[in-house]
């Protein structure tokens, strides 16, 4: 179990669903153009037509991916986005949960194992909304009912075998 960060609480299922469905854009941090990687494939997810959300790819590496622009930085974005979901080490949380709050954005994301105290204290603080240790295409996926184990929208919601 986790310590808890003083001035943040992990949000609620309806908490989650209520930030993505008031989202409409996203800059994901850490994007990558290896399609074995969390982000290629989070970001494939968000970009389609299950997902109608404006995605901003960053990553200082990359030039283009999924035959979309990649930006160098939050700061080079051409829009400030509502939510910022980093796939990036922990201990790189902080400075971006930072910058996404100079930046002025709604939403600090954390995927799938990242957390940072910090990072949560310094977003919150700010007044964004923090979510961490979550992925975005997972819940964006299960609030819209088609969440397959294999993680594909399969288009069927029953409790038949």
């Amino acid at each position: 179990m986790r310590d808890p960060v003083p001035g943040w609480n992990p949000p609620s299922v309806n908490q989650r669903k209520r930030i993505l469905d008031d989202t409409r854009s996203i800059a994901i941090v850490g994007a990558s153009s290896n399609p074995a990687r969390a982000s290629y494939f989070v970001a494939t997810y968000l970009m389609s037509s299950s997902a109608d959300f404006d995605v901003y790819l960053v990553n200082p590496r990359e030039t283009e991916i999924l035959g979309q622009t990649v930006y160098p930085s939050l700061a080079d974005l051409p829009v400030v986005p509502d939510m910022v979901d980093v796939f990036r080490r922990s201990d790189d949380l902080p400075p971006i949960a930072e910058e996404s709050a100079d930046l002025g954005a709604k939403v600090f994301w954390a995927q799938l194992g990242l957390w940072s105290a910090d990072a949560a204290q310094t977003a919150a603080s700010a007044g964004l909304d923090v979510v961490m240790d979550r992925c975005t295409k997972i819940e964006h996926a299960r609030f819209a009912g088609g969440l397959h184990l294999a993680g594909f929208d399969t288009g069927v919601i029953n409790s038949r075998r």
